[in-house]
């Protein structure tokens, strides 16, 4: 019989051990709100490590670990706490970071296209768990280097008149959507589901109320929007945790298909409710509160979510992220924290008005308001000349249309503002798009250009 050596058998252990279905135990030590401290833990785990605690009924519970505090380990779950007191079993995968991750992670696949899912991969929509892709990917992934990612693609055809035609966008672009409540953003999103010219859609509804899912997803998008879809869903009673990470695993599946090759329109509603989550696991951790009770963490997290968009690695066959996210203004202040930090990350943003979906345009796209930083790349010269004297007939319209309803102008006084008169009308009647009606870049810049010549010319 061969002899083994001291170091083959040590290294043989080693192997073995690295192998071995062992885990880390601790013991919950407090429970305060939203937080769970654990003890046992503290020096061999660090932030964003998963756990599972277990409650009094003998359920496990997952949950992350958000902070350290007095060599505790300061962990929120991903469900109610209820059944966790000091003493309740905790316990997190151990080993060597190579062979066992205890990050979050998921394992996409094609088969995920029509599915309604939570932000941990498992089905909402009644039907079996789809089938997980070959390899697994980390939820909170890092964006490519800014100086390996492609140019910005071509045009991307959202199918509405006033977005291709005032807001263009190209294939890889970050825009924001700005609204308030009730003012027909959902109806925008289903349109652009629909009707957008990208390979695959995925739509994050983070803090969605949850009478309103099943009525998004069956009447706005339906079976046509749901065919090249993926929607996450965490509604408004979901823990703050998993709110948060409705917005990553929606991203974790954009990526996936971008790095297939796709062309991939990602819709997050909203980016609000998301750092809403972000400020509770702040607070709860004991972050002091800044600006409107906004702790610092949130405006460091934002832009490592929303710079994940974007174009693939140059080189790699990788495709595109084209992403839309709202932002809902408070009492319609379009300069509050949030909607300033995200106005200044992305590369555009879409201004839907109170007073134009009160007045029955919808969709109630504002367009002198709203601004694409890509348009430049998107429109031919002839394009470009056709938007840019709507936009000026419109601010021309705008600033005397109190004057003209009041009587206070006179025909014929400033030639200027007779032809905002005679064709601004027209131009508001050619943004006026019904719900289930697309229409290309190409129709609707025909469209805006017989608005601006007059019907028939």
């Amino acid at each position: 019989m061969r002899r083994t050596s001291v170091s083959d058998r040590c290294a043989a252990a080693s192997a073995a051990l690295r192998q071995a279905p062992w885990r880390l135990n601790g013991a919950v030590a407090g429970v305060s709100g939203l937080g769970v401290e654990v003890a046992g833990l503290s020096f061999h785990t660090s932030i964003g490590d998963r756990l599972r605690l277990c409650t009094d009924n003998g359920t496990e519970l997952d949950a992350e670990i958000v902070g350290f505090r007095n060599n505790l380990a300061q962990a929120m779950t991903l469900g109610p706490v209820e059944g966790l007191g000091p003493g309740s079993l905790a316990f997190a995968p151990a080993g060597p970071r190579e062979t066992m991750s205890r990050s979050a992670s998921l394992a996409p696949s094609r088969a995920w296209l029509g599915r309604v899912l939570d932000p941990l991969g498992q089905p909402l929509d009644g039907k079996p768990p789809p089938s997980p892709g070959k390899q697994r990917f980390r939820v909170r992934a890092s964006p490519p280097q800014a100086v390996e990612r492609a140019r910005l693609g071509p045009r991307l055809d959202y199918g509405v008149k006033a977005l291709n035609c005032f807001a263009p966008s190209r294939a890889g672009q970050r825009l924001g959507l700005f609204a308030g409540s009730g003012i027909g953003k959902s109806t925008l999103l289903g349109m652009l589901t629909r009707g957008a010219s990208c390979d695959v859609a995925v739509v994050a509804l983070v803090g969605e109320r949850g009478r309103e899912v099943r009525e998004f997803i069956e009447d706005e998008l339906g079976p046509e929007g749901m065919a090249r879809a993926v929607v996450v869903v965490a509604t408004s009673d979901a823990p703050p945790l998993l709110r948060r990470e409705a917005a990553h695993a929606a991203m974790t599946i954009a990526e996936y298909f971008r790095d297939e090759g796709q062309s991939v329109l990602l819709l997050m509603d909203s980016v609000t409710r998301f750092c809403l989550a972000l400020r509770e696991i702040g607070l709860s951790v004991g972050e002091p509160p800044a600006t409107r009770g906004y702790p610092p963490s949130v405006f460091a997290e934002l832009p490592r979510l929303l710079e994940r968009a974007g174009p693939g690695r140059d080189g790699a066959g990788a495709g595109f992220i084209t992403a839309l996210f709202t932002v809902l203004v408070e009492g319609d202040d379009h300069n509050e924290p949030i909607a300033d930090a995200v106005r200044g990350i992305l590369d555009g943003h879409i201004i839907l008005d109170r007073r134009i979906a009160e007045a029955g345009r919808y969709p109630a796209i504002d367009v002198l308001r709203s601004l694409s930083r890509a348009a430049a790349g998107c429109n031919q010269p002839e394009q470009e000349e056709l938007a840019m004297r709507a936009r000026r007939i419109l601010s021309i319209y705008a600033e005397m249309a109190d004057m003209v309803r009041l009587g206070a102008y006179r025909a014929g006084s400033d030639a200027a503002i007779d032809e905002a008169v005679a064709i601004a009308p027209r131009i508001e009647a050619m943004l006026q798009q019904a719900r289930e009606e697309r229409v290309d870049a190409e129709a609707s810049f025909a469209a805006l250009a017989q608005a601006l010549h007059g019907e028939g010319k």
